[in-house]
């Protein structure tokens, strides 16, 4: 397996990671990566995203393929939404962000035109001090997933694709809710306990869909932590209390990803050069980026190019945000993720034209 990740959107998915393959070897310096909200094709198609679509996967099947076909006929050859061989992809985006608290009997809220969330029924004081990681082989919300897996390896084939089992903070708050962040200073044991337990289950089900699919020679062995809440707790508390756990995480595989969606993650970046395994590196524009390139010179980097830039900013000054970006943060992923219905497909064209101008110049 080649080791380097790269970001990767789905058809009606969150944003996520995958392995470049063979692809590493030709990667543009600058990489476009666009993605679309579940309300941009339900306008577009008429598609549901209800639960029905994150649970039968036969029907998730025809829903892609309509959706592969609108993509080439409105942004023709631009292979967006295409995983690395261009085969049909109906794992990714299942659950969206919800599974990890899924398996923990959180229910899952599903939206017609949105990717689903967590409920908020949270966890007590004394639910945590008795919390012991699920046993997966016998957990419903588990089974009906690996149900689906299944269903996709007799149908299909082989399994492509890739859950979101997220980062630990993200699933910890979906169990615990704000009080997770009060919980660091006023219950640190507790607050251990539940990363211990979330960061567990992370691992045991991320290696159960792995080895389903290496049955089929995908050879997958990665993890991407989703650090989405972590600009929500100062440095010094994500490395006491986070950093063991995403390094207990990097352990448990070959290679690791980080998204750290469109903030800043320079406060975090001398805590992650002290994780083992980093080939995948997001982050927003206003980050360090020249700290960034030397911290991580061999890791593929990305940057997450907020939908409002995209939509709102002139012509001139996204060409502006680009080669900044190329000058000091390239080679590297541009992530034009969750972009809305209504912005036009001929801004979303002239932007991955912009991306090739700029690379042919590197």
């Amino acid at each position: 397996m080649n080791n380097q990740l790269i970001s990767y959107i789905a058809p009606g998915a969150p944003a996520t990671r995958r392995p470049a393959g063979i692809e590493s070897n030709s990667l543009a310096f600058l990489r476009p990566e666009i993605g679309f909200t579940p309300r941009w094709y339900s306008k577009s198609l008429g598609i549901v995203f209800d639960e029905r679509w994150h649970s039968d996967p036969s029907y998730r099947k025809q829903t892609r393929i309509a959706m592969a076909v609108e993509l080439e006929k409105r942004f023709p050859e631009k292979a967006i939404g295409r995983n690395g061989d261009g085969s049909l992809d109906l794992l990714t985006g299942t659950y969206g962000a919800s599974a990890i608290a899924a398996i923990y009997g959180v229910p899952i809220r599903y939206d017609v035109e949105q990717w689903p969330i967590s409920e908020h029924k949270y966890l007590t004081e004394q639910d945590i001090d008795n919390l012991t990681p699920p046993d997966l082989e016998n957990n419903p919300f588990f089974n009906s997933l690996m149900n689906q897996v299944q269903w996709i390896a007799d149908n299909e084939g082989k399994i492509n694709g890739y859950m979101n089992w997220q980062g630990v903070l993200n699933n910890a708050q979906r169990l615990r809710g704000q009080d997770i962040f009060m919980d660091m200073f006023l219950a640190p044991e507790r607050t251990m306990h539940l990363f211990e337990c979330v960061s567990t289950t992370m691992i045991e089900a991320a290696k159960i869909v792995h080895r389903e699919q290496n049955k089929f020679a995908a050879e997958l062995s990665f993890f991407t932590l989703s650090n989405c809440l972590v600009n929500m707790v100062d440095p010094g508390l994500y490395e006491e209390f986070l950093l063991p756990f995403d390094q207990k995480i990097a352990a448990a595989f070959d290679v690791i990803g980080i998204h750290n969606c469109a903030w800043s993650a320079t406060p975090y970046l001398d805590s992650y050069s002290k994780i083992h395994g980093i080939t995948y590196l997001d982050m927003g524009q206003d980050s360090d980026l020249l700290k960034t390139r030397d911290l991580f010179p061999d890791t593929r980097r990305a940057i997450m190019y907020t939908p409002m830039e995209l939509a709102n900013k002139p012509l001139n000054e996204i060409r502006k945000d680009l080669n900044h970006i190329a000058a000091e943060y390239g080679p590297c992923d541009i992530v034009a993720a969750d972009i809305e219905h209504g912005t036009p497909d001929n801004k979303i064209l002239e932007f991955i034209d912009l991306c090739k101008v700029i690379s042919n110049e590197y």
